[in-house]
């Protein structure tokens, strides 16, 4: 019998009241082992750009950090790309004159964007690629074009190592997502 799945779409925060939220797009993907979601982080860094604000969200053991290593391949960064958990945040620099890459980890960071700033995310954003891990209602105004990426997996005693990935891109920037990522 399969573990039942929780989904971290129905869990995030929705868009502030009062303002139009973007156009989004949505595409859904399954990942069956940690070398393909470390792929698809790799396949995903070739449509990263300067400025791309990716946010993560998905259960502890999700797969998160584990795409974000992904990205790091793909952009071409230095230093081994770990969860940030207890320094909040790396920078990876570039070795390939592309973005550097700053992985943040806002698990235990309560507040919402005003705590963040205390990290200079909005003097990074615009010459990097900055991945937030449990960012959903913190960061969303450092960018109104953004990434979210929602990671689904089992739950329970079982090693289901497949996850439902949806990716949501929200703004222009992202119409064009499900043809990139083809």
């Amino acid at each position: 019998m399969e573990a039942p799945h929780n989904s971290p779409a129905a869990e995030t925060a929705p868009e502030p009241a009062g303002t139009a939220a973007p156009e989004a797009v949505a595409v859904t993907l399954t990942v069956t082992s940690p070398e393909q979601m470390q792929d698809l982080g790799r396949r995903l860094a070739r449509v990263l750009a300067p400025g791309d604000l990716v946010m993560l969200t998905g259960e502890l053991g999700a797969g998160k950090t584990t795409l974000t290593r992904g990205l790091g391949e793909g952009l071409g960064v230095r230093g081994a790309v770990t969860s940030p958990t207890f320094v909040i945040a790396r920078v990876h620099p570039s070795l390939v004159q592309g973005p550097a890459l700053v992985h943040v980890d806002a698990y235990r960071l309560g507040g919402g964007l005003d705590e963040m700033e205390d990290l200079d995310l909005d003097v990074s954003l615009p010459e990097s690629v900055v991945v937030v891990e449990w960012g959903d209602g913190k960061v969303e105004e450092l960018a109104e074009d953004r990434l979210r990426v929602l990671i689904d997996r089992a739950t329970g005693d079982t090693d289901d190592e497949r996850r439902e990935v949806t990716l949501v891109g929200i703004g222009a920037r992202w119409a064009g997502l499900r043809e990139d990522l083809a």
